[in-house]
């Protein structure tokens, strides 16, 4: 196969489409751009950008993306690691971090924390009512005859949710890729288009990877924004929060 670049560059030529009008399009820049065209990837942010740009720019002009992503893999990405060389060459340098918890663990401890506190609460709530009463129950119905019934109809607090519900409508062109907790990809790597339909997925926790921002995203029901970057986002979801991390935090999509 020709190089990358070349291919990419001679199919726009082709269609007489300037560079400019690329960019409006992908909502991909027009230095990433450039840099694509002559197979400069350390001009890129990371392998992760350069496949899901490739993707899009690929299917723009009508070209067989997922061969030119192949190609990618076979000429920069080594068979262990998804990262350049280079990079690799200088992770051997540093010292192996720590281990650390997971991100979700110090928000799960939280909500088991708040779910006891609001057990002892009631517990403590309904003993105190329930011995006042005894005492004297001429006196606690004479002078608060609607406090029994009031208390009787007052609802159970709303449990906190245990799983995430996703639901994802593209708005343009965009690549998803969505692994659940035990690294299984449930969504694996794929580009949708404005109009198409993407499957709900519902996941105790979910790692989701977009391409770009070109989607409308809604998280048990309720609409969370995506971001103000057009490049590659990752973010983390649990039952009770959505928060961007880096694209290198594991477990990793592609």
């Amino acid at each position: 196969m020709a190089d990358i670049g070349s291919t990419l560059r001679e199919a726009r030529t082709r269609a007489r489409i300037d560079i400019s009008e690329v960019e409006a399009r992908t909502k991909i820049r027009a230095k990433y751009l450039r840099a694509i065209e002559n197979e400069e990837w350390d001009l890129l942010p990371g392998p992760i950008y350069a496949k899901s740009f490739l993707r899009t720019y690929g299917e723009f002009l009508g070209l067989d993306s997922r061969m030119l992503v192949d190609e990618f893999k076979s000429r920069y990405e080594s068979d262990s690691d998804s990262r350049p060389i280079t990079t690799l060459a200088r992770d051997r340098e540093r010292p192996s971090p720590r281990r650390r918890l997971p991100g979700w663990a110090p928000v799960a401890a939280a909500v088991v924390a708040l779910v006891a506190i609001l057990y002892v609460v009631g517990s403590s709530t309904q003993s105190g009512s329930g011995n006042s009463s005894a005492h004297n129950p001429t006196a606690q119905a004479a002078t608060h005859p609607a406090t029994t019934h009031t208390a009787a109809s007052k609802p159970a607090p709303t449990p906190a949710p245990t799983a995430v519900n996703l639901q994802l409508v593209p708005t343009g062109s965009v690549y998803v890729c969505l692994v659940n907790a035990a690294g299984q990809k449930l969504i694996n790597e794929q580009t949708f288009s404005s109009g198409q339909s993407i499957p709900v997925q519902k996941a105790p926790k979910l790692l989701l990877t977009l391409g770009n921002n070109a989607v409308q995203m809604k998280v048990n029901g309720k609409p969370v924004t995506v971001g103000a970057s057009a490049n590659a986002i990752r973010l983390l979801l649990t039952p009770t929060s959505v928060k961007p991390i880096p694209l290198s935090a594991t477990p990793t999509c592609p």
